[in-house]
């Protein structure tokens, strides 16, 4: 098993938290993890139809058979039992009492979130990082061949071709969980919508280009971007606002969770076409920004992240907010480094006045370089903009 960096954190908040839920996108590992971790717990499973018919019918039952050290995985198959078990768990006084997992972001449904609130520490499971990837044989020395594979561990756990999973992977999400999710008819129009958000990876969100692309109204793009979001397929960067006497971009930029799934959704078939493709420039900056995602999600300090563009041209790709300064981060696929690139990070440096504010390149070379007023970071070190 590769060892997951969530797992310390798993442990610490069991002994402070009567219940941990721990969410993420299907096959990321969540099922894996918790029972490494908390392995002398009794594991349910509420995908099995006989054991969720009998957590629907009778909770109270059910919740009195497995009521102490259990992990109920996938549990946003019966939300009824999040009541049940704010009372027991309350009445009780025991930390660490239950383990919950679910694949859709189901704690942001108002009525979990109310019935757990105080009682449950969030974790989220993404996919492998790199970080997670370098003490095992599964680690690559190109980025290319990160981007192509993605971090889903089925993929290095069997030994299948990412040809081989994601289709399938595709087709699970949208014949299975996305009728569980949400009510849409025309799941061939959707599949297309998937495809063309894989096309439109770090580009400004056009509700109204996407729907005219497809035949469907702004709101029912904006209604399956909220799907996918839930879902943990793909995940959007907000624009940073701050008065600079420019107009500022107010549209939203879009990624994907992982690579790898977009990869597919492209038609990429092998790791050499990726450095031809029109997408290698977005595919690479979606890889770093997702891997400084899991960083932070994995390193229990969840950051906002940023982009910023004004109309006249100026853009920086990734900004990190910290409480008293911001990390600009421009990046590049580019395996050597060009003047060009810090002209964006010096202009938002003079008209943000702070001096703290830092500037980083990240690029897709392997040197370090710690220059008077920038940090040069290649691809596989990003833990300076944890």
């Amino acid at each position: 098993m590769i060892n997951r960096t969530l797992s310390s954190h798993l442990r610490a908040m069991a002994l402070k938290f009567p219940v941990i839920s721990v969410t993420g996108p299907r096959q990321s590992g969540k099922t894996t993890l918790c029972k490494s971790v908390f392995e002398n717990y009794t594991y349910v499973s509420l995908e099995n139809p006989d054991i969720r018919e009998f957590a629907l019918s009778d909770p109270k039952g059910f919740l009195n058979q497995y009521d102490k050290y259990v992990i109920l995985d996938e549990v946003q198959n019966v939300p009824n039992l999040f009541s049940y078990i704010q009372s027991i768990v309350d009445e009780s006084g025991i930390n660490g009492q239950f383990i919950l997992s679910g694949s859709q972001n189901f704690l942001l449904s108002q009525q979990i979130s109310q019935s757990l609130a105080g009682r449950t520490y969030i974790f989220h499971l993404l996919p492998l990082s790199l970080e997670e990837l370098k003490p095992t044989d599964y680690y690559f020395r190109n980025t290319s061949a990160h981007i192509f594979y993605g971090g889903y561990p089925r993929l290095f756990k069997n030994d299948i071709h990412p040809n081989d999973f994601y289709p399938s992977y595709i087709q699970t999400y949208i014949e299975r969980d996305l009728r569980t999710i949400a009510n849409v008819h025309n799941l061939n129009t959707f599949r297309q919508f998937i495809k063309i958000c894989a096309g439109r990876t770090g580009q400004l969100i056009n509700t109204n280009a996407i729907g005219n692309q497809l035949g469907i109204n702004h709101k029912t793009v904006k209604s399956w971007l909220s799907i996918l979001e839930s879902s943990f397929i793909i995940f959007t960067l907000k624009p940073w606002h701050k008065n600079f006497n420019k107009r500022i971009i107010k549209s939203s930029k879009l990624y994907f969770y992982d690579t790898g799934l977009a990869c597919s959704l492209l038609g990429i078939k092998d790791v050499s076409e990726i450095d031809v493709h029109f997408a290698k420039g977005a595919l690479f900056e979606n890889f770093i920004i997702s891997e400084v995602l899991k960083n932070n999600y994995n390193a229990n300090t969840v950051k906002d992240l940023y982009f910023w563009r004004d109309n006249t041209g100026h853009e920086i790709d990734l900004i990190i907010e910290e409480t008293h300064h911001a990390k600009f981060t421009e990046i590049k696929s580019s395996q050597t480094i060009n003047p060009s690139y810090f002209k964006g990070l010096d202009y938002l440096y003079k008209i943000s006045e702070n001096e703290n504010n830092e500037r980083y390149v990240v690029y897709g070379g392997d040197e370090i370089q710690n220059r008077t007023d920038y940090t040069i970071l290649p691809w596989n070190s990003l833990k300076p903009l944890q």
